[in-house]
């Protein structure tokens, strides 16, 4: 009996960047969910479940920050399956953040190593269940 197709939900205003993430991940078997803002992400999970998020911090109208807190509010099983990614690692306010809240952190620019090491960690632990079902 194969695994049940993994969910990952990329979150990030930038088009190119999310199109690569998008095929990568793709051709490693994910079925992918790809959002330009923090509403477009915030519909897609409401619509079904996700099993992780790769979320960039800085959205056009949301923070993904602000985004992070409503979607754990609402689905609280996300809330270690969310990699916040970030250029703005060494900001005061972000690495506040970091410290207080359950998420992981890659830095741009990443590689897409960093990325699959991530989603193997936090997806193939024993006993994970789909998110926000």
């Amino acid at each position: 009996m194969s695994e049940p197709q993994r969910t990952v939900l990329i979150v990030d205003d930038e088009a190119p960047l999310r199109r690569v993430l998008e095929r990568a991940l793709e051709r490693e078997g994910y079925r992918v969910l790809a959002a330009g803002s923090a509403e477009t992400a915030y519909e897609l999970l409401a619509a079904g479940p996700a099993d992780a998020i790769l979320l960039d911090i800085r959205l056009p109208t949301m923070s993904g920050l602000a985004l992070f807190l409503a979607i754990v509010n609402r689905w609280p099983a996300l809330a270690g399956r969310i990699a916040i990614m970030t250029g703005d690692a060494e900001a005061d306010e972000v690495r506040t953040w970091i410290e207080r809240n359950p998420c992981a952190l890659l830095r741009k620019p990443f590689n897409l190593r960093q990325i699959f090491d991530w989603l193997a960690a936090v997806l193939e632990a024993p006993g994970r269940e789909s998110g926000n079902g």
